[in-house]
């Protein structure tokens, strides 16, 4: 006989206010309070419900945690960066939850100098997140900073490496923004305001009182963060003030600290550019008439956009997304047909390279490329079934160098598993992509399980990434997908446009017609898809199962950002005001009305739902604990079944969850358990 077990229970507490004349009721406002004893109560309760309803997994989760810990090369090292005269790198060792930074000088063969273990800053903390780690040009000071809460407030300190030891000069509230001048004892660093919004630029000079440090910026839009980085030549430092949808920069000579920043480009409206510099001119990636974006150059004199003249046109269907600057070479990273592309310009010649990558389906990323007179360019590549593979390629012979390939301990064959990208036909006819993964001999013509990704905001792409985590699922005979829904940008910057503001509902709505296509398609069938999305993919999970609970047999929702009324609303919460630009400003009726016609946890209804494993973080900044906590709290109120409803607040890390490489293995292992435990159909 199946065990009872005791649904939490939370009080309800009348709360109403209103907006634009309509009267909202809203009875678990309360759960908000974060020191409120009979809150934090709840939330353990919660955690002691997930954790008896899943006690029969145990097991379970062991064996898919060893499954994946053993797929795991757990002592490794980094592919060493060349940076003047040493090489950098990280190691992990068996057993220990972070990496060690260390380096060595002249040849990866000397003697090893660690330069921060993290297991050891670590030590005795239930969270941990190295954020700035920036060496100085001479290499003789390290500034670091570390958040021990998940709140995203550092503490910056800086590492004296020629005697081993710590300076007095340590920064309380930053963020993760520090570069040094190129004075070697100057550096700039920001600061977060009461909404964690990095939005001060201050100057530190080794050796003064912190108390004395210079304020050089302050943002005062609460739409726009504060940003820092240094040229690729280290000539100069680079200062960046964005929101969602518009930019400023400004540039200071890196052997000139205590001049004063000059301004490139002062803002426009819809104007988003970013900068980089070569030989005295700026190559400026700019949207303005160019909607994909285009690459203007002009003179460090003359930085004004009047001065600007065009480098590489605006081109439809295809995005320019970052430009890297070498010596000799203009490297171009742009999207085109849902795929990453590297081009290559010779600044010498008239040449035009693009490097050529094999698979139908794959994924880039920009490799540490700190050398400005480096002969090669060190990438990423994976896909579905490629591990991720570090490559160098040579700019003057045109060849590819592997210089590492993640390992997959235990016998893993690419070649058993398919990867395929199917298309599933959106509500107003447009064709969405879908990329699979699945293991050849256990895919059946009946249907699958079937664990279907999704995000759709801020521009964001999902890429077709390898996980050997995932192998866990695969192995069981489970097809995993993800939707490329609109609200990334996927393809093209006006796929991004139609999943936002007032066309938001597109990205629902594509979820939801990829999430039919797979069914349709005979790939798996409603009691076999489950679904998952994190933050604002959180939104996604919860607006989606609201309007069509019957396509899911589960769904996973981390630290979702489900009740969207409330917090943009909420001008004293960190993210709100500059999120207007992502979902429109619901002061205005409009906008308000069409948020609150999907917001999730105002549309929940009297109806049955899939079975939900929800989760937050109770220092997370980003998506406060109480959107999954009050999601659930009203969901059990209302929802008329008896699926599993979990609930996991950590109660010592942010938005990313756990910290540490174990733990985190053992947060996927508990999801996957619950998927498998809930699964109807034999795998």
């Amino acid at each position: 006989m199946e065990k009872a077990f005791k649904v939490p229970e939370v009080a309800k507490k009348t709360y109403k206010f209103n907006v634009h004349d309509l009267e909202i009721q809203d009875d678990y406002f309360w759960l908000r309070e974060r020191d409120n004893e009979e809150v934090l109560d709840y939330l353990k309760s919660e955690n002691n419900y997930t954790k008896l309803k899943l006690e029969s997994t145990e097991t379970l989760q062991k064996e898919l945690y060893e499954e994946m810990v053993s797929r795991i090369k757990e002592t490794d090292i980094s592919v060493p960066v060349k940076k003047g005269d040493y090489f950098y790198y990280s190691r992990t060792e068996k057993g220990k939850q972070y990496a060690i930074y260390a380096r060595k000088h002249f040849s990866t063969e000397a003697d090893e100098e660690i330069l921060i273990d993290s297991n050891q800053l670590a030590e005795g903390e239930a969270y941990f997140d190295l954020g700035v780690f920036e060496i100085s040009p001479n290499h003789n000071y390290l500034a670091y900073s570390v958040d021990l809460k998940g709140d995203e407030e550092y503490t910056l300190y800086i590492k004296d490496l020629e005697k081993g030891c710590l300076l007095a000069d340590q920064i309380k509230n930053t963020a993760t923004c520090c570069e040094w001048a190129n004075d070697n004892k100057t550096f700039f660093y920001s600061t977060l305001d009461e909404s964690k919004r990095p939005y001060k630029l201050f100057k530190h000079v080794l050796g003064e009182p912190v108390e004395s440090d210079k304020e050089l910026f302050e943002e005062k839009d609460e739409r726009f963060f504060l940003s820092l980085d240094k040229s690729k030549d280290g000539a100069f430092l680079l200062l960046g003030l964005d929101s969602k949808i518009t930019s400023e920069a400004w540039f200071l000579d890196a052997d000139n600290p205590t001049a004063d920043f000059s301004l490139i480009q002062k803002r426009e409206e819809k104007h988003e550019y970013s900068v980089e510099h070569h030989k005295g001119e700026f190559y400026v990636l700019s949207n303005d008439q160019a909607q994909n974006f285009k690459l203007m150059k002009t003179l460090v004199v003359t930085p004004e956009k009047e001065n600007w003249s065009e480098v590489i046109a605006h081109k439809e269907g295809v995005q320019l997304e970052d430009i890297d600057v070498f010596e000799d070479v203009l490297v171009v990273f742009k999207r085109e047909g849902g795929l990453d592309h590297i081009e290559l310009r010779y600044w010498n010649s008239e040449e035009v390279f693009e490097i050529p990558f094999e698979e139908p389906v794959y994924a880039l990323r920009q490799g540490n490329n700190p050398e400005f007179k480096a002969p090669m360019l060190r990438f990423s590549y994976t896909s579905l079934t490629t591990p991720n593979t570090v490559i160098e390629f040579n700019f003057k012979n045109k060849t590819k160098t592997v210089r590492k390939q993640q390992d997959v301990l235990g016998g893993y064959d690419p070649q058993d598993y398919q990867s395929e990208r199917i298309y599933a036909t959106a509500s107003d006819g447009t064709k969405v992509p879908i990329s699979l993964v699945y293991k050849k001999s256990l895919k059946k013509e009946e249907g699958n399980p079937f664990y279907l990704y999704g995000y759709g905001s801020y521009g964001i792409n999902i890429d077709a990434t390898f996980s050997s985590n995932r192998l866990s699922l695969l192995n069981r005979g489970f097809v995993f997908g993800i939707a490329h829904i609109r609200g990334g940008s996927d393809l093209g910057r006006d796929w991004y446009e139609n999943g936002k503001f007032l066309t938001k509902k597109n990205t629902f709505t594509d979820f939801i017609a990829c999430s039919e296509h797979v069914i349709q398609e005979g790939y798996t069938s409603s009691n076999q898809l489950y679904v998952a999305g994190g933050s604002a993919g959180g939104l996604l999970m919860g607006a989606c199962v609201n309007e069509r609970p019957d396509l899911f047999q589960g769904v996973i929702m981390h630290v979702p950002f489900v009740d969207v009324i409330n917090t943009m609303l909420d001008e004293s919460l960190p993210l709100t005001v500059t999120e207007y630009d992502e979902w429109g400003n619901p002061n205005e009726k409009q906008y308000f009305d069409y948020i609150y016609s999907y917001s999730p946890y105002d549309q929940i209804k009297q109806q049955d739902y899939p079975s939900m494993f929800v989760t937050g973080g109770l220092n997370d900044p980003r998506v406060q604990y109480w959107e999954p906590t009050k999601w659930v709290a009203k969901l059990r109120e209302f929802k008329t079944d008896q699926n599993d409803l979990l609930l996991k607040i950590d109660m010592g890390s942010g938005h990313g969850g756990a910290s540490g490489r174990y733990e985190y293995l053992k947060e996927i292992a508990m999801e996957y358990a619950f998927i498998l435990n809930n699964l109807k159909s034999e795998v």
